[in-house]
């Protein structure tokens, strides 16, 4: 309505101005106007309308013969031309990005399964927040897998960001996934990771190019193993912060005494995976979390108190717990932005029946 009123104002006054006054320049508006939300199509009718309330005008006025209408005509014909065809642009660009956000949300659902409500004894909430608005995934990672005996999990970080950071997450999420059944011990299904990645590092098909750097890829991960029938935890933690545990209002961080080197790191390690046993008993709630949640800074340059956060909102299950720390963070952050990824799962442990 707005250029077509344009056109309408436009015209009458032109009609009525005095000779040596004239409007017509701004008919030139109207189909600017409509290419910057509507289509080619209507941009281009838009455009059609104004040159033939130009030609109406110069026939009220003079003549279409008229050299000083004529121009004017003739340059309503190429701005019409022009602007339809940045419309085209823009639309085709739009649809771009549309099949762009189905493609990186069938990736999400692919490559971060979402978790489910309830495993066993064990109530599971989690979320993942991009850095990047319009993005869905990143280089952050977590996955349950249930065994026989209990349920294990998993989350990561992967060094870098973009598609190759994504794809390292599938890679390790493939990985943990299949070996999740076929490892006995949490050890083994460490090194199994482990073998994983320092193998897809050192595939020269993985370079951009013959002559890119030594990648120096790595991946942060803690890996647990969680049982039905006993009130505890196994973890190993490779170089990622450590997961907080929720117990009766106090918050604790469960710090292994032998922490491994990051995934594709372990070249440099002088021992075997040790997996650390932890109590994890019925009422309590652990937290998985990535560093782009305690690295969150306020406009002053402070960082996000997790623990002391988790501590005061920590009531009401882990659905509850994850809703009300998303909301925390991001008040938090400047603008409720964040500078890296974030990840977040919450782990609650029921009686077994």
């Amino acid at each position: 309505m707005v250029p077509l009123g344009l056109i309408a104002i436009v015209t009458v006054g032109d009609i009525l101005a005095p000779p040596e006054v004239h409007l017509g320049p701004f008919l030139a508006a109207a189909p600017a106007v409509t290419a910057s939300f509507a289509g080619p199509r209507t941009t281009a009718c838009v455009g059609a309308l104004a040159v033939l309330a130009q030609a109406v005008v110069a026939i009220v006025r003079t003549s279409l013969t008229d050299l000083n209408h004529s121009l004017q005509i003739t340059a309503l014909i190429m701005i019409s031309v022009c602007v339809t065809f940045f419309a085209y642009l823009r639309e085709r660009h739009e649809k771009q990005l549309t099949q762009l956000r189905a493609v990186a949300e069938a990736a999400q659902q692919v490559v971060l399964r979402p978790l489910p409500r309830r495993i066993g004894p064990l109530r599971i909430a989690s979320v993942y927040m991009a850095a990047e608005a319009e993005a869905q995934i990143g280089g952050d990672l977590f996955a349950a897998v249930r065994t026989a005996h209990g349920t294990r999990f998993i989350v990561g970080d992967v060094r870098g960001k973009g598609l190759e950071a994504v794809g390292d997450a599938a890679l390790l999420l493939g990985a943990f996934r299949a070996a999740a059944h076929r490892q006995a011990d949490l050890p083994s299904l460490v090194a199994s990771l482990e073998g994983t990645v320092s193998s897809n590092l050192d595939d020269p098909r993985a370079a951009v190019s013959a002559t890119a750097a030594p990648s120096e890829g790595f991946i942060t991960a803690a890996v647990l193993d969680i049982p039905d029938t006993a009130s505890v935890l196994h973890l190993i933690n490779c170089g990622h912060p450590p997961p907080l545990l929720l117990r009766e209002g106090l918050v604790t961080s469960l710090e292994v005494c032998e922490p491994a080197p990051p995934l594709g790191l372990n070249e440099f390690a002088d021992s075997p995976f040790a997996a650390q046993r932890f109590p994890f008993r019925p009422g309590d709630t652990l937290l998985l979390y990535t560093d782009g949640v305690i690295e969150a800074r306020d406009d002053s340059g402070a960082f996000y108190p997790l623990a002391q956060r988790m501590a005061a909102l920590g009531t009401g299950g882990p659905q509850r717990l994850l809703r009300r720390l998303r909301e925390d963070l991001l008040s938090h952050t400047l603008g409720g932005h964040l500078g890296d990824d974030a990840a977040m799962v919450a782990i609650q442990r029921v009686r077994w029946e």
